[in-house]
C-alpha cells in the first residue's frame, strides 16, 4: 500500500504535465487516468479542499469522500454489484483536520454512462438497455443498497461481450450510499435523478413492476411523481444560487 501511495503521489506532484486525453474531470473535483508500474491502468479523483468546517468534520468525526468511496466500493464488490475494482484511498491529516483527499480505482473501459441514453432518441437495443439497467437498480435494492447519487453520469455501462451476454454496468462517484431495507418510496425515489423523459421513465416503470410484482400505473405514477419532486427541487436551488450571485 505504501508504494502504491508512492506512486499515485508521485503522479500527483506531475499534474500539470497530463495529456488532455488522461483528465476525466476537472471541475469541483480533479479526476485523472495513469499506469502504476505493474501496467494497472487506474482513475485516481482527487478531492477538492474542504473548507475550514469541513477539514474538522472529515477530520474528527466524520469519515472522508475518499474514505467512503473506498468502504463503499469494496462493500459493493463483496456484493457482487457492479463498480470499477477499488484500489486504496490516501487522507492528508494535520491538527486543523482533513487537507487532501484521494480515491483510486481500476479503470474500466465502457461504451457510454446511462446519460448517453437521456440525450439521444436513436440508440441501438434502446428498450432492452433500459430494461437491463433497471433490473440492475432492482438487484441494488434487493441487496440492501440505496445509491443517493444514482443520477445519468454515474453508472457506466459496458456492451456484452458475447451473444449470451448481456450489458454490465458500473457504478461511480459512490461517497453517498445507505445500506438498508428498501421501502417501495425509497425504491422508487431512487429512479428520480436519472431522467424526465417520460418514454424512459415509462420503460423503467414497467419493468420494475414486472420485477416486484405491481401495477404498472401506480409505479409509473410513483415515478413521475418522484422525478417531479426532484426538478422542481433543482431548479428552486438553481434559482436560489442565481439570486445569492446576484446579491453578492
Amino acid at each position: 500500500m505504501d508504494n502504491l501511495h508512492e506512486q499515485i503521489k508521485e503522479k500527483l506532484s506531475t499534474i500539470k504535465n497530463l495529456d488532455e486525453s488522461q483528465i476525466l474531470q476537472n471541475k469541483r473535483n480533479f479526476v485523472f487516468i495513469t499506469s502504476l508500474s505493474n501496467d494497472l491502468k487506474v482513475v485516481v479523483k482527487l478531492f477538492k479542499k474542504p473548507n475550514y468546517i469541513n477539514r474538522i468534520v472529515y477530520g474528527y468525526f466524520r469519515s472522508s469522500k475518499a474514505k467512503r468511496s473506498f468502504n463503499y466500493a469494496k462493500k459493493l464488490t463483496e456484493l457482487d454489484l457492479g463498480t470499477p475494482k477499488p484500489i486504496s484511498y490516501f487522507e492528508q491529516k494535520s491538527i486543523l483536520g482533513l487537507s487532501d483527499s484521494y480515491y483510486c480505482c481500476e479503470f474500466v473501459q465502457y461504451d457510454f454512462t446511462f446519460r448517453y441514453l437521456t440525450t439521444n432518441d436513436q440508440v441501438d437495443d434502446f428498450d432492452n438497455i433500459i430494461r437491463e439497467f433497471t433490473r440492475f437498480t432492482f438487484n441494488l435494492h434487493e441487496k440492501g443498497v440505496y445509491f443517493l447519487d444514482h443520477s445519468p453520469g454515474n453508472t457506466l455501462i459496458r456492451k456484452p461481450k458475447g451473444p449470451d451476454k448481456g450489458y454490465e454496468f458500473f457504478l461511480v462517484d459512490l461517497n453517498r450510499m445507505l445500506f438498508k431495507d428498501l421501502s417501495l418510496n425509497d425504491r422508487i425515489k431512487n429512479f428520480s435523478r436519472l431522467t424526465k423523459r417520460k418514454d424512459i421513465i415509462k420503460i423503467m416503470s414497467d419493468e420494475y413492476a414486472l420485477l416486484i410484482e405491481e401495477d404498472f400505473e401506480l409505479i409509473y405514477d410513483m415515478m413521475l411523481l418522484e422525478v417531479q419532486k426532484f426538478q422542481d427541487k433543482f431548479f428552486r436551488k438553481k434559482r436560489l444560487k442565481k439570486k445569492l450571485k446576484f446579491w453578492k
